[in-house]
Formats: structure tokens, sequence, C-alpha cells
């Protein structure tokens, strides 16, 4: 795939298109300045193959049937998800054409090998796909110009265990492996930030007037009723969409150290010290409202 535009960011998106992973997609394409130059999907808020149809019948709504989807790592999820039986709120989504042949960790690896010091990954799923790239590729690391992996609960409790984020507990040994990796630039976005900047039912409202963000709307019920014990109000966090807008550059870093994170077997991940991975804890400024801009126009 070629740059759609005289400059624009490239990025390969490894996610397992839930709710918010949705969202993110729905957002990356409203960016005029992006290039989504594939799309890998892996087992977590529901099956990697799963995962894979509901891209699909996201990019169909938006008419981006250009955009290759592989699908990656994992088949079973180890628990009903948040997100709802198919990932996305019980919405049916149209068909898109057929994921291409070959795995996500082969399309990721075509895709770096093409645009070397060029392809931007932001990961909103479990690790899995890179870690296998990572084996297959150990010079990965130079061939990209940055990694950003949504995961994690640092200093705040998890979402998955006590002191375990869902992405990082789906797969703890391919989440070590991608944060201990030699990446030019690799920038970790865990709960600690991402719970903080949520949609509220008015900002789901303004989700009209595309069948697109129709869609979207019509996930969201599903993912507020997840969430109304927690905070005690019809509010959504906007894990994925946040990374994606700290990659492309709407989201600025306030607090946000570089550190080197331990991950536990058990999915918790812990800080020990200066390190290579920059993990974001604040925002500058509030994002959700930016990130409804993008998509409803």
């Amino acid at each position: 795939m070629q740059h759609l535009y005289n400059w624009s960011m490239l990025i390969y998106l490894d996610c397992d298109t839930g709710i918010d992973d949705a969202i993110a997609i729905a957002y990356l394409l409203a960016r005029p300045d992006v290039t989504i130059a594939g799309i890998g999907t892996v087992h977590g808020n529901t099956t990697a193959s799963q995962a894979a149809a509901n891209t699909l019948g996201v990019l169909a709504l938006a008419g981006r049937d250009d955009i290759p989807v592989a699908v990656g790592a994992g088949e079973h999820p180890r628990s009903v998800s948040v997100h709802g039986g198919n990932g996305v709120g019980g919405v049916r989504l149209p068909s898109g054409p057929d994921p291409i042949a070959g795995t996500a960790e082969a399309l990721l690896l075509r895709l770096a090998r093409r645009h070397p010091g060029e392809l931007h990954v932001l990961a909103t799923g479990p690790c899995g796909n890179l870690a296998a790239a990572l084996r297959a590729e150990p010079r990965l690391p130079a061939l990209l110009a940055s990694v950003t992996v949504m995961g994690g609960a640092v200093r705040v409790p998890g979402n998955r265990m006590a002191h375990a984020e869902a992405n990082i507990a789906h797969d703890p040994a391919a989440a070590a492996t991608v944060l201990g990796a030699p990446w030019p630039s690799v920038t970790l976005v865990p709960l600690d930030v991402t719970m903080r900047h949520r949609w509220g039912t008015a900002d789901v409202a303004r989700l009209t007037g595309s069948p697109l963000r129709e869609a979207l709307s019509a996930m969201v019920p599903v993912y507020f009723d997840s969430y109304q014990d927690r905070f005690g109000a019809r509010e959504i966090p906007l894990h994925d969409p946040l990374a994606a807008a700290i990659l492309v550059g709407d989201a600025t870093p306030d607090d946000a150290p570089l550190l080197s994170i331990v991950v536990g077997a058990d999915g918790r991940t812990t800080e020990n010290g200066p390190g290579n991975v920059r993990v974001v804890f604040s925002l500058t400024r509030p994002v959700a409202p930016i990130l409804l801009d993008r998509i409803a126009g």
C-alpha cells in the first residue's frame, strides 16, 4: 500500500476488535494524515477469526475494503467478554472481503520490510502476533519506527484480575517479550491513563450520520452496562482510541517516564526503575472530546 497523501503516518494495527478497537479504527480512518497499511487480529475481546470479521465489517461500513486484514494468534478467549458475544455488542456488521492469506505475523513482517523505518505498530490487543514476529525476525526492531501498546495496570488496579489488565493477562509471556525488545521507541498506554478518559451517553448520541458512526453507537450500550457499577454512571473508558490518539499526536503525554516494565506470569505489570518503555500516566488535556470530534465530524 502506498501512502494516501504526500505525508502520512503509516500504521500497522494489531487488535482484538471489540468495541473500543472499532472506535479506534474509526478514529484512525478519520485522520487524513494516517494510512492504515494493514491490520492483524489476535484473540482477546473475542477470537482472532471473529476479530477479523469484526474488523472487515467496520472497514466495509467505512468503504475501506482496500486495507488488508490477516488473522493471527489465538482462537479461544478465556471468558465471556464485556464486549458482548461477538465482540461488538451483538451488532451485526456487513460482510467484508475475506481476510488475506497468511498470518498477521507475516503481514507485519512484509509491511516492515517494505517500509523500513517508516511503519508504526499500534497494538490494542494481546501481544501474541508481535512476539511471534520478533521470534521470526529478530531484526524487526530495526525495521520499525515505533511500537505503541495499550495494556497494563502499573500503579492502579487491573480490569482482568486485581493487578492485571486484560490485554497483558491474556498472554503475559508475549507482553514480556514485546516490552523487553530493543524498539527504537516503545510506548505503553496502561489503565492508569485510559480509565480517566471517557465518553458518556451524550457523547455517544453524536455518533450519527453515517453507517459506521451508527454502528458504533449501537455497539456501546453493552459496554455502558459493563462499566455502570464501576463508574456509577453510563460512561465508557476509551482504552484503544486513547492509545491511537497518543500515537498520532492528538493526545500529548504529561507524566510519561521511561521505565523498565516487568511482566509477571499472572499478567501484573510492575515498574522496575529506569528503562526504555515510555509509560503514559497522564495527558496534558482531556482527549475524549477530541476523539469524538474526529469521528463525529
